[in-house]
């Protein structure tokens, strides 16, 4: 057994200065460099619709067809609606390249659907005075019942069940989203079920973000050293050139009229054109410009899925309006009129413009309607006054008028009124030539008479 052990020893002994370590897999594990050198911005403020889908995803396109090494979303939404941001988040996790989220300017927010935006992101950063959170699910849009037999209660149980079912599918991307990015899980599903909201530095403490930064450039100055899986250490100390991405023009123009306060103005200005062609037939520019602001308007509700519904309402009281004008209910129907416009406005979308990033504001909405019932009131004067005026062409015009006797009237003559020969009869006797007189009344192409003592 020794001499077994010996020749053990001696022949590991012989073969150790040809016995090495095999430390390639180690090298493959080392960290790399990712240098940034051209960086793409993007800015985005407002509702998330879907030109803000359009914006965002031609942004990430730009990123990794061209040579950008980081794009940087400034992004302050109130939220929107849950197609655009899945379209938006379905972008940037397909990108090749690093996009980052930045919470920007100070006093901007992240909520609702800015809150899954956020947390797709390969990094996410906010500005000191911002905010993130109450990303509670609000459904919008809906119909009208037709039936009124329907089980109201069944009908109740129905739409619990599907907001839970809205619930429960929200909890479970934001769920699976902050698993894959390595964020607070628990944290980001209490901002979807109980609307939780945090400023930047709870973000920070809680893993919801990975820096808070002043502006752009503090933020790259930050993101220098910062490892991120599959892309390695970035180095963002030798930045080239910063390119700002701005929206199309056609793109400004839609985000301008999907906003819900711009597309209840543009209705607004529709009807009014409306109800000055209807006052004053022929204008045809009132009537160009209130059909067109109109169509604009109900396409905006229709791109943000407002409640039919509501718009409905909002169409009925604008047709109370134009009845104002035309048959003098003394302001009943004008009341009416606000009632069904302001119960629309309310039922376009669930929820506040808080809670769902959507709606109208009842200030602005307020200041819409007095607008309105300024111009249908000054149109109804318009209308009573000109009812009551004194006719000034025609026979009935003549009524009234001074005129002076061409032939003495015994009891019949002459008189010229506006230049012209009429027949006269006196009521008052025989009347001398060269009097004055007044006309009572008209018979046929005959005028009565009397003297004006």
């Amino acid at each position: 057994m020794k001499k077994v052990f010996v020749a053990l020893f001696l022949f590991l002994v012989s073969n150790l200065t040809s016995f090495s370590i095999d430390t390639s897999y180690l090298k493959s594990k080392e960290t790399k460099d990712y240098n940034i050198k051209n960086v793409l911005v993007a800015t985005y403020s407002g509702v998330i619709i879907p030109v803000a889908a359009e914006y965002i995803g031609s942004a990430v396109d730009k990123l990794n067809s061209e040579d950008f090494d980081l794009m940087v979303l400034q992004l302050d939404t109130p939220g929107g609606l849950d197609a655009s941001m899945r379209e938006i988040i379905k972008k940037m996790l397909a990108s090749k390249k690093p996009v980052v989220v930045y919470v920007y300017p100070d006093g901007a927010r992240a909520a609702s659907a800015g809150v899954f935006i956020t947390m797709a992101s390969n990094i996410a950063a906010m500005s000191p005075s911002t905010n993130i959170g109450a990303a509670h699910p609000v459904m919008l849009g809906g119909g009208i019942d037709l039936d009124p037999q329907k089980d109201k209660n069944k009908d109740k149980k129905e739409s619990s069940t599907m907001e839970e079912k809205v619930l429960n599918d929200a909890k479970a991307y934001i769920r699976s989203i902050c698993q894959h990015k390595n964020r607070n899980v628990d944290w980001a599903v209490n901002a979807v079920t109980k609307s939780d909201s945090i400023t930047a530095k709870e973000a920070l403490d809680r893993n919801v973000i990975e820096f808070v930064a002043k502006d752009l450039n503090d933020l790259l100055s930050q993101l220098n050293g910062f490892r991120l899986d599959n892309f390695g250490v970035f180095r963002s100390d030798k930045i080239d050139k910063i390119i700002y991405f701005d929206q199309t023009k056609r793109q400004k123009f839609l985000s301008t009229i999907t906003d819900p306060n711009i597309a209840m103005l543009l209705m607004s200005v529709g009807a009014i054109g409306i109800f000055i062609e209807l006052y004053n037939p022929g204008l045809i520019l009132p009537g160009v410009v209130g059909a067109v602001s109109l169509v604009i308007g109900l396409y905006s509700f229709q791109t943000l899925t407002a409640n039919f519904a509501g718009v409905l309402l909002i169409l009925l009281g604008f047709v109370f309006f134009i009845a104002e004008i035309k048959f003098m209910s003394y302001g009943l129907l004008t009341f009416a009129g606000v009632a069904s416009v302001v119960l629309g406005a309310t039922m376009l979308f669930k929820g506040t413009p808080d809670v769902s990033g959507i709606g109208v504001d009842m200030g602005f909405l307020t200041t819409n309607l007095i607008g309105i019932i300024i111009i249908v009131f000054v149109l109804a004067y318009i209308v009573v006054k000109a009812h009551m005026r004194k006719v000034e062409t025609g026979k009935e015009a003549m009524i009234g008028k001074k005129v002076m006797t061409k032939t003495k009237l015994s009891p019949n003559g002459k008189v010229i009124v506006d230049g012209e020969w009429w027949d006269a009869e006196s009521l008052d006797g025989d009347i001398d030539e060269g009097s004055l007189v007044e006309i009572i009344s008209i018979d046929g192409f005959k005028v009565n008479v009397k003297k004006v003592v």
